[in-house]
């Protein structure tokens, strides 16, 4: 009886600590803003959203799609789209709010005080997560938590949610990937 109070093991072996990999690239994604600077043309310079069909519109470019590309790949289509009426454009893209596409986003359920997606950060951990939902409920069960790892088939590792924010166990923080989803169950009481 006394170690349903405790939560429950489970069978998924522990998160590896090092998850990021470096030559992450930031993908766009709807709800982003993009700031679109054409060299030499400054009424073609703008920040734009890309919409929620994933393509952005500018003078002259009517829709172009930037979900799913990196910055520099967007820079080179609006370029490629000018140069039929500017002569030879020089055009830079720089993101300036992050949402990124749904499948790069970091998605929290159960037990956290905000359950939400977050954008992905490079080098992101659970312990950054876990301050941007506000921490655990009263009712959950920290340490049975889990994150399905979309970039691994959705293969689920067990994470101490309870030791790393509770007890101050640092090494229970583990490094998020992109697309990561943590599940925070329940406590049995």
């Amino acid at each position: 009886m006394l170690a349903a109070c405790a939560g429950y093991s489970t069978n998924y072996p522990p998160a590896p600590a090092a998850a990021a990999t470096q030559d992450y690239n930031y993908i766009v994604g709807p709800g982003d803003t993009l700031n679109i600077i054409v060299w030499r043309n400054p009424e073609l310079s703008m920040s734009v959203p890309v919409r929620p069909d994933g393509k952005v519109s500018t003078p002259l470019v009517d829709e172009l799609v930037a979900q799913g590309k990196t910055s520099m790949e967007i820079a080179r289509d609006v370029e490629k789209a000018l140069s039929k009426l500017v002569r030879d454009p020089v055009v830079t893209i720089i993101v300036t709010s992050f949402v990124g596409p749904y499948s790069e986003q970091i998605r929290v359920v159960g037990e956290a005080a905000k359950p939400q997606a977050l954008p992905y950060k490079q080098k992101m951990t659970l312990l950054d997560v876990m301050i941007a939902v506000g921490g655990l409920t009263d009712f959950a069960d920290g340490n049975g938590a889990s994150i399905t790892r979309a970039s691994e088939g959705d293969k689920r590792y067990s994470v101490r949610l309870k030791d790393l924010i509770k007890r101050g166990d640092i090494s229970a923080n583990v490094e998020m990937k992109p697309g990561d989803i943590l599940i925070i169950p329940q406590g049995w009481f």
